[in-house]
């Protein structure tokens, strides 16, 4: 790192507002009850059996929604059949949530690595484990509506399977970097879950269900994450920071792909043309303007915990995932304000 890398950075540490150790360990315990007050089980929660809660292959709410989903806002998806707009977004739901239970497969490793290290009386002990149950349980009602949709979906693309078993080491070693890989898991898929409860009308029972459930549990998991960035992001060496800094948008944009951008079976399986994902991802302004969303809470958080530099700022832009950082965690996109205002009107 030279001097003039060193200048780069935004804020000295000094000036850097941090979690003290009383107030982390204070929003962990508060995080622990949580879990414990209010927590879910995949096979005592969501009815799997009652006749509402079956999959029905002809059930128009499986058409991905528009105006929240890139592909379900296409022209070539919404000129489709009805039949085959059902078949599509029963896949595309399907792999959305196999993606998801993938990424906290390796998110539960990744704890248990972490936790490992730590000495007794640890609070990030007690949540973390709590948080690594709630994931089990995530995992486990995901791939029970993979199984009851019926698609052999794939889930995130080859390269990203052939490098999971590497990625829970990291926790340990580098828990900043790991923890900040975990936000960029974890907010995209809740991004998009919450704009559909929040935008669509109707779902299937059962997918809005378990859309529920990982959007009132994920709420700590991204709490905590926020925390942790929080009270160690600005306690880095200065040349760790900087490091920190400019890897922050490149994980966040590399971990985003491979959760959202459907893998390559969606072309071979169910004959989506190659150059409509490619516009959808991302190459039309609307879609660029879904993926810069996408990333507004993170931003906040690079911005609060001194991962936001002048060198970092150009390497967001440069990946195209800048823009406004949000005022507060989960805002909405005002694009989705004024789509939910005009249907209200």
């Amino acid at each position: 790192m030279t001097v003039t890398d060193a200048h780069d950075l935004d804020q000295t540490q000094d000036d850097l507002p941090t979690l003290s150790k009383a107030e982390y360990e204070q929003t962990l315990q508060q995080l622990s009850q949580a879990s414990v007050d209010r927590h879910f089980n995949a096979f005592i929660d969501i009815p799997w059996d009652h006749p509402d809660f079956q999959v029905d292959h002809t059930d128009e709410r499986w058409i991905l929604p528009d105006g929240i989903d890139p592909l379900g806002s296409h022209a070539w998806y919404k000129a489709l059949p009805v039949e085959r707009q059902i078949e599509i977004g029963m896949w595309r739901q399907a792999n959305i949530l196999k993606v998801g239970l993938q990424f906290e497969n390796i998110l539960i490793r990744g704890i248990m690595q972490y936790v490992f290290t730590q000495p007794n009386g640890s609070a990030e002990f007690r949540y973390l484990t709590h948080e690594a149950t709630e994931e089990c349980h995530h995992t486990q009602m995901f791939q029970q509506c993979v199984n009851r949709i019926g698609a052999d979906v794939p889930g995130m693309r080859r390269w990203m399977r052939a490098i999971s078993g590497f990625l829970p080491l990291v926790a340990s070693r580098f828990p900043v970097g790991f923890f900040i890989g975990v936000l960029a898991g974890e907010e995209p898929i809740d991004h998009t879950q919450k704009q559909i409860l929040r935008g669509s009308q109707q779902l299937p029972p059962v997918l809005g269900r378990i859309m529920q459930i990982h959007v009132a549990e994920e709420a700590r998991h991204i709490s905590f994450a926020h925390a942790f960035i929080m009270r160690n992001g600005p306690r880095l060496g200065r040349v760790e920071r900087w490091v920190i800094a400019m890897l922050y948008p490149v994980i966040m944009r590399v971990l985003g792909d491979a959760i959202l951008v459907p893998p390559k079976e969606m072309r071979t399986q169910l004959g989506v043309p190659k150059k409509v994902l490619d516009e959808l991802y991302w190459d039309s302004p609307q879609s660029r303007e879904f993926l810069a969303d996408l990333f507004g809470d993170v931003r906040m958080l690079a911005e609060e915990s001194g991962l936001m530099t002048r060198s970092s700022r150009r390497m967001w832009r440069w990946l195209k995932i800048d823009g406004r950082s949000s005022r507060y965690r989960s805002e909405p996109p005002a694009a989705l304000i004024d789509a939910v205002s005009s249907r209200a009107a």
